[in-house]
């Protein structure tokens, strides 16, 4: 109830107070003091009265951007009457009520949509003014579209290879799940969370929304590659920021150590980095990784055939033919070695004698181009990559928990996703996987003291999902921070839906060589999903 009153705050009281207020002024304008009194109708009389499209009636329900709106409408009917102060009109819009009752009265007289009578050229704007007009239309234009159309995302690393590569350059779609409305709705235009070449905070918590999100066409379905927030991004440190999770640090080196050679910092939900990821699981299902094969609901799930594992390669202790490429490192005494068809930062087989002689490789690559390498001539054998070679922390994994022992990267779960207005038990074991939605996302208090759990302040042994939550991996599945190490992601978290690529580029190439042309206007759901 408190963001639909804060939705429809500026319609109804531009309806319902301001304009009837102003009768006096419709009046002068030549429309009828009814038209004042009538509610809608009195916001498009406005807008005629002002010389403004009656579109933007549309731009009421619109949070943050109706603000933005009403102000332009109360300072371009001050202009209207008259008013040249500039320091007057800024105020009208933090306090319109005494400037409209004043402009209501009887010694003032309407001029005409921007100072000037009907049949008169508008005078020539100072510079400065047409500079200030133009920049503010632009931002209320801009800020409109990124909120409620679509934004521009980068995709930064390589937990989406090959479906989605570092350097692809992608417009998410908002309207398809619905626009989400701001929780920090005073920001900088632009900025997500840290102002360009200054570093500092972007945004201000002075005003702090709920989630709400305006209605969509879809809602996120399996195997969407969707751009979120990441969940683990609600306290971070401000050495590592989101580059190493507050939560890993602090699982690691312990609160004391963590307190005490760390700065601590918070960030709202809509200023958390955003991410993105496929969605493989919705609310209400079960997920379960065995073997490196991905369950939904007990059945094996659909895989990208861009999807990329992790190998353990080995061979004769012979060179790899000189026409193999592989980018490679060391991880001991075993030679971690991701294969690539098509990067240039590669090496040949042909290493350095230094390097020669190494029988086991890590190899990073699609099914299909397993399928070569076992072909080669020095190959012995080829498996999925141990597991204790990927991550040997067993608490690694979400949720984090000792009671939660021996799942992995590779065989991890069941897990049960949470669905709104479903009821789990608190028990150990649904203590340990939902703590966390329960109390950070949803923003209860639960404790587990003597034996019985407290819930808000109150005996509980029952706990209602307030939303839904959604499970992302990466198609780089062995290589992605997903899920599998930060648990669900809440449905208030959701930005949007990956949408086209734009742009497509080999970060290690110039220009134009290193532009990837084929990817340029590629619709992802239509190439990467299942059909």
């Amino acid at each position: 109830m408190i963001y639909l009153f804060f939705i429809l705050f500026f319609p109804l009281v531009a309806s319902l107070i301001f304009m009837p207020l102003c009768a006096k002024i419709y009046a002068k304008a030549g429309k009828n003091e009814a038209d004042a009194k009538t509610p809608i109708k009195n916001i498009l009389v406005w807008l005629e009265i002002i010389n403004k499209p009656k579109w933007w009636l549309a731009l009421y329900i619109v949070p943050v951007i109706n603000y933005l709106n009403v102000y332009t409408m109360i300072v371009d009917m001050l202009i209207a009457m008259g008013e040249k102060e500039t320091w007057k009109r800024f105020l009208a819009g933090a306090a319109p009520i005494p400037f409209l009752l004043k402009y209501n009265g009887d010694n003032y007289k309407f001029i005409g949509p921007g100072g000037v009578a009907p049949g008169k050229p508008l005078p020539r704007k100072a510079g400065w003014r047409e500079w200030t007009d133009s920049i503010l239309y632009a931002v209320i234009a801009a800020t409109a579209i990124r909120m409620l159309f679509f934004e521009a995302y980068t995709i930064p690393t390589s937990s989406m290879e090959k479906t989605l590569r570092v350097g692809d350059f992608l417009f998410v779609s908002k309207f398809h799940y619905g626009p989400r409305t701001p929780n920090t709705p005073i920001a900088f235009p632009f900025a997500h969370h840290t102002m360009p070449i200054f570093g500092t905070q972007a945004y201000s918590e002075i005003i702090e929304l709920p989630y709400y999100r305006l209605p969509g066409f879809q809602q996120v379905k399996r195997n969407d590659m969707v751009v979120f927030n990441f969940p683990a991004g609600d306290t971070l440190t401000q050495e590592y920021d989101s580059q190493i999770p507050y939560y890993d640090i602090l699982r690691n080196k312990g609160r004391e150590f963590t307190y005490s050679n760390f700065h601590i910092k918070t960030r709202p939900v809509d200023k958390r980095e955003n991410y993105i990821k496929r969605c493989v699981a919705i609310a209400g299902d079960s997920i379960k990784v065995l073997n490196d094969v991905l369950y939904i609901n007990s059945q094996v799930a659909w895989e990208a055939p861009t999807a990329q594992f992790s190998y353990l390669v080995t061979t004769n202790g012979t060179d790899f033919p000189d026409d193999i490429q592989i980018q490679y490192d060391f991880y001991d005494s075993i030679q971690v070695a991701a294969f690539s068809q098509d990067s240039t930062f590669v090496q040949t087989a042909n290493f350095s004698p230094e390097y020669s002689g190494y029988t086991k490789y890590r190899i990073v690559c699609t099914k299909e181009t397993i399928n070569e390498i076992k072909k080669l001539s020095n190959v012995v054998s080829v498996t999925k990559f141990p597991d204790y070679l990927a991550n040997p922390d067993p608490l690694a994994y979400f949720p984090n928990n000792p009671l939660i022992n021996g799942w992995t990267v590779n065989n991890y779960g069941t897990l049960w996703i949470p669905e709104k207005g479903k009821t789990i038990q608190l028990n150990p074991y649904n203590y340990a996987c939902y703590s966390r939605a329960i109390v950070s996302y949803e923003g209860n208090t639960l404790e587990y003291v003597n034996g019985k759990y407290i819930l808000n302040g109150q005996v509980a042994t029952s706990y209602t999902f307030k939303m839904n939550y959604y499970w992302m991996m990466g198609d780089n599945r062995n290589n992605s921070q997903d899920s599998r190490y930060w648990g669900y992601v809440p449905e208030d978290h959701i930005v949007g839906k990956a949408w086209v690529i734009w742009m497509s580029k080999d970060n290690l190439m110039g220009i134009p060589k290193g532009i990837r042309f084929n990817r340029i206007g590629t619709f992802v759901h239509s190439k990467y999903v299942p059909k």
